[in-house]
C-alpha cells in the first residue's frame, strides 16, 4: 500500500470490554493481514470507578487476542500520556489512529495527539460520536481539544462527518460505515442457540442488545409491545445487556402494561462467546434509539444475517434499507409497533434475512481497511 508500513491504534482493547475494543482488535488484525505492522496502545485505567455506570470495565472470560496490545494509558494521569507518546514514538509509526467516542476522553487523547504531532507523527481521529448522546458541561471544550490536535478524521456515518465539518472545519474527513464484527464466531442453528440460552425455539424473539441507556429507547420498545397485535403474534422481547440506567422504570413499564410474560431481561454483560447465540435465536433485532450516530449492534446483526428494526435517527437509516433488510421507523411506540406487527403478520423474516446476507460485503473489514489506507496515504503525504 505504498508509504504506510506501520500504524499504531490508540484505544481500548482486551481485557477492556465492549464494542470499541472489539472493533480496534479487528481493525488491527486486518491491517496485519494486509502486511501492515499494526499494534494497539490501550488503557490500564479507562474510567475512574466513580465515573463508570456499569459493574465492570473488564471481560470476565479469558480469550485469545491475536494482536499486540500495550496497556499504557490512564485517562486521568498526564504522566501516562507522556509515556504512551514515547512508546508510540519508539514504534516509529507512519500514522497513529486515535479512537474517540466520548468528550471525557478528549483531554487525555487530545494531549497525546498533541505530543505525537510535535514529534512529526500524523494523527487521524477515528470518531464514533463527535457530539455525545447525553450532554454534560464542558463537552464541547473537551472534544474540541481533541479535534484541534488531529490532522484528519475517519467518521463512521454521514452525521458524524457533518458534525466534524462543523466543529473542526477545514480538516479532511473520510466516511466509511462501521464494518461487520468478525470475532463472535460462526452462526449456529436457531435450535442450538436457544438451547444455550434456555429459550424455547418455538417462540418468536425480538432482541434488544447491548448496554441500556435512555437514548437507546428501550422504553419505547416496551411500550410498543403493549400493542394487541404484538401480543397476538406471540412475539417476546429479550433484553440482553447490562443496565447503565436505573432498571426500575423499565420494570415498572412492564408491570403497568401487563407484559411480564412477553418481556425477559438478561441484565448482564454478554460475553463474547455468547453473543452469537442471542443473535441466532432472534427473529429480528430492534434498535429503537432516540439518538444515534451509528451502532455496532447493527453490524453484528448483519454478521448473523438478522433482520433489523431501527429508528430514523443519526446514521442508522444509512445502514438498513427500509423494507429490504428491515424497517426504519419514527422513534415512537406506535410506529415501532406498526413495523413489528407487519414483520410478523407478513412473515418477512426469511426475505429480510436474505437481504441482510447479501449486503455483508459492503461492510467487510477488507473494504474498510483498504479505504482507510488510501486515506492515510494522503495524510502521510
Amino acid at each position: 500500500m505504498g508509504k504506510i508500513r506501520r500504524i499504531v491504534i490508540v484505544g481500548p482493547a482486551y481485557p477492556l470490554r465492549g464494542g470499541i475494543s472489539h472493533f480496534n482488535e479487528s481493525f488491527c488484525l486486518e491491517l496485519n493481514q494486509k502486511g501492515i505492522d499494526a499494534e494497539i496502545v490501550s488503557f490500564y485505567l479507562q474510567y475512574p470507578a466513580v465515573f463508570f455506570p456499569g459493574k465492570s470495565q473488564f471481560e470476565a472470560a479469558e480469550r485469545e487476542v491475536k494482536v499486540s496490545v500495550h496497556p499504557d494509558l490512564s485517562s486521568v494521569n498526564p504522566a501516562s500520556w507522556r509515556r504512551a507518546a514515547e512508546r508510540i514514538r519508539a514504534l516509529k509509526p507512519d500514522v497513529v489512529v486515535i479512537r474517540f467516542w466520548l468528550p471525557f476522553m478528549g483531554i487525555s487523547l487530545g494531549s497525546l495527539a498533541r505530543l505525537l504531532r510535535k514529534r512529526g507523527i500524523p494523527v487521524v481521529g477515528l470518531v464514533d460520536n463527535a457530539v455525545p448522546h447525553e450532554k454534560r458541561p464542558f463537552d464541547r471544550s473537551f472534544s474540541g481539544w481533541f479535534f484541534r490536535h488531529c490532522d484528519a478524521f475517519v467518521a463512521l456515518s454521514q452525521r458524524v462527518a457533518d458534525d466534524l465539518n462543523r466543529l473542526a472545519p477545514g480538516k479532511p474527513v473520510h466516511i466509511h460505515p462501521h464494518p461487520i464484527y468478525d470475532i463472535f464466531g460462526a452462526p449456529v442453528k436457531r435450535e442450538e442457540a436457544c438451547a444455550e440460552l434456555n429459550l424455547d425455539p418455538a417462540e418468536k424473539y425480538v432482541l434488544f442488545f447491548g448496554f441500556v441507556r435512555r437514548y437507546k429507547g428501550l422504553d419505547l420498545l416496551i411500550r410498543a409491545f403493549a400493542d394487541p397485535r404484538l401480543r397476538a403474534s406471540g412475539a417476546k422481547l429479550i433484553v440482553a445487556g447490562e443496565f447503565y440506567d436505573d432498571k426500575k422504570p423499565y420494570d415498572d413499564l412492564v408491570l403497568e402494561a401487563g407484559l411480564e410474560d412477553f418481556v425477559e431481561f438478561r441484565d448482564r454483560y454478554i460475553p463474547t462467546a455468547r453473543v452469537r447465540h442471542y443473535f441466532c435465536c432472534a427473529s429480528i433485532v430492534a434498535q429503537p434509539y432516540r439518538d444515534a450516530t451509528q451502532s455496532g449492534v447493527t453490524q453484528i446483526a448483519y454478521q448473523f444475517g438478522r433482520p433489523m428494526l431501527v429508528t430514523d435517527v443519526g446514521g442508522l437509516a444509512e445502514i438498513v434499507p427500509h423494507g429490504k433488510a428491515g424497517f426504519v421507523t419514527a422513534p415512537e411506540p406506535g410506529a415501532i409497533a406498526d413495523a413489528l406487527a407487519r414483520f410478523f403478520e407478513q412473515d418477512l423474516e426469511a426475505e429480510f434475512s436474505a437481504e441482510a446476507e447479501r449486503r455483508k460485503e459492503v461492510f467487510s473489514w477488507d473494504h474498510f481497511t483498504r479505504e482507510f489506507l488510501k486515506f492515510a496515504e494522503q495524510i502521510h503525504g
